[in-house]
């Protein structure tokens, strides 16, 4: 039987954040739930990229650490080789200048060390200019397309095969509100998100029937980041819940539990928000 949550909050003893978080989790997960399991994760330097490489690693991931800042990316190095029994890589990027070329080089790299590739989560985003579309500036236009769509299209594509010799890989698309429903002022970064939750859905498509990825979408909601400081500059950070309130969804998607008798897991191609996935959860 996997351990309660207050034995899994005991075990995270190392991440109070998380620990805390932990002790009104829905499900009982494994302390080794993603043993042996290898899982990139974009944007890792800080926020809901760093808590999810922290807790993934806290449950036994071996996570491959990508992001634009090699001092952000050290100091979660540290802490997971600190406080965990793995061992992290690091893989500075900048995504902006991300091309084929070098998304191969990757796959090459990683496919080298572990042969296969278990998991990415696309956390890193760029918000860009909040401004009407009459005077968006084109420049920004671009770099917020390249961050947020074209470079998750070359990772995804580069990185498939090795996907797909996982026996059970999961991509996860961190979506937004806006990009679900059109609002004003956020510009490219609406429409960029829009781009991802059908680039998401199309590779939900083309790999349901094989069954060896799953593919998600995923609205974190409002999240103390450094992200919703810049987009709410007014808003007190304080009223808003912590990226490791978000982690058991995200441990979910990569590690189905086995409860009562029955694997909850979810039907690859969801929309999810973390604030309500619970009531709207289907078994596959």
């Amino acid at each position: 039987m996997n351990p309660s949550p207050d034995t899994i909050a005991e075990h995270l003893n190392h991440y109070p954040e998380l620990a805390e978080q932990a002790k009104d989790w829905r499900h009982h997960f494994a302390t080794d739930a993603l043993s042996g399991k290898v899982i990139l994760i974009t944007g890792a330097g800080d926020g809901l990229g760093a808590a999810t490489a922290k807790t993934y690693a806290s449950f036994g991931a071996t996570v491959i650490l990508l992001g634009k800042t090699r001092e952000k990316l050290e100091a979660v190095n540290d802490w997971i080789s600190k406080n965990t029994s793995t061992q992290p890589v690091i893989v500075p990027c900048d995504l902006e200048t991300l091309d084929l070329e070098t998304a191969g080089n990757l796959a090459d790299s990683i496919g080298d060390a572990f042969g296969t590739l278990d998991g990415i989560v696309h956390h890193a985003s760029r918000l860009g200019p909040r401004a009407p579309l009459a005077h968006y500036p084109n420049d920004e236009w671009q770099k917020v397309m390249q961050i947020n769509v074209n470079a998750v299209f070359l990772l995804n594509h580069a990185l498939f095969s090795l996907l797909d010799a996982s026996n059970r890989a999961c991509v996860i698309h961190t979506s937004s509100s806006v990009g679900r429903e059109g609002r004003a002022y956020w510009g490219a970064y609406a429409a960029s998100k829009f781009a991802l939750e059908g680039l998401s859905q199309v590779l939900a498509d083309e790999t349901e029937v094989a069954g060896r990825i799953k593919v998600f979408s995923v609205n974190p909601g409002g999240t103390r980041t450094a992200m919703r400081r810049d987009a709410y500059p007014l808003e007190d950070p304080l009223s808003l819940p912590t990226p490791e309130a978000r982690m058991e969804l995200f441990l979910l998607l990569q590690s189905p539990v086995d409860e009562g008798g029955e694997t909850v897991e979810f039907v690859t191609g969801q929309q999810l928000d973390c604030r309500d996935w619970q009531g709207n959860v289907q078994r596959a």
